[in-house]
């Protein structure tokens, strides 16, 4: 299996000081993320695991899929989940020209205002599909007072060369508190993400630790 970068040396996080890698382990929470849903294929089953061990998540959505599927939007908030911006067709920002990038992100954002009264000065959480993007589009977005939202730790569920195994071991061997993961409610996560997250949940709660929201 090629070098996969699971967690994110700190030289990076260094690089790129606005954007959020982590928090505070003080409080022994941590923060699971499921990026590129909802989807009726996976989310329902994410959302159920999450309620068998008490877990709260934060899910950075696409905004043409909670278009698709306003309901199961619906059912993330209703379950008490946060909501991020994952643009609106997927879009990698280093291929995109700024006005297009920035256009297909309020796209996202006018997807979950539309179905949420999400308190307007709540802060707008973003997450760069493929974790790329330019310098440019960072610093308009921030302007836009988006909090971008990288990681800690990926678990590399949507990567089919990596096995569920290997999957479940990128994240608790890496995981401690205030870590923020990244997990995938989608199709091609769906077999690693549904061997590795109970597991993953199991470890939390055996280390006392608090699955919490951004």
């Amino acid at each position: 299996m090629p070098f996969q970068l699971v967690k994110m040396p700190k030289f990076v996080t260094w690089l790129y000081p606005k954007r959020i890698w982590a928090f505070s382990g003080s409080q022994n929470k941590v923060y699971l993320t499921f990026d590129d849903g909802p989807i009726p294929e996976v989310t329902p089953w994410v959302l159920k695991t999450l309620r068998e061990y008490r877990a709260k998540a934060t899910f950075f959505c696409i905004g043409e899929n909670i278009q698709k599927h306003p309901e199961l939007f619906q059912k993330l908030l209703s379950e008490g989940h946060a909501i991020g911006n994952h643009t609106f067709h997927h879009l990698k920002g280093t291929k995109t020209s700024l006005k297009g990038y920035l256009e297909d992100v309020a796209l996202g954002q006018d997807q979950i205002a539309k179905h949420t009264t999400q308190n307007p000065k709540k802060p707008k959480l973003f997450r760069p599909p493929y974790g790329r993007m330019t310098h440019s589009q960072a610093k308009s977005l921030l302007w836009e007072e988006y909090q971008i939202i990288m990681w800690t730790v990926l678990s590399y569920d949507w990567d089919l060369k990596v096995s569920p195994e290997q999957c479940l071991q990128n994240v608790i061997k890496n995981l401690q508190p205030g870590s923020i993961v990244v997990f995938h409610d989608s199709l091609k996560a769906k077999n690693n993400l549904e061997f590795a997250l109970p597991k993953v949940l199991a470890y939390i709660r055996e280390k006392g630790w608090e699955c919490a929201t951004l």
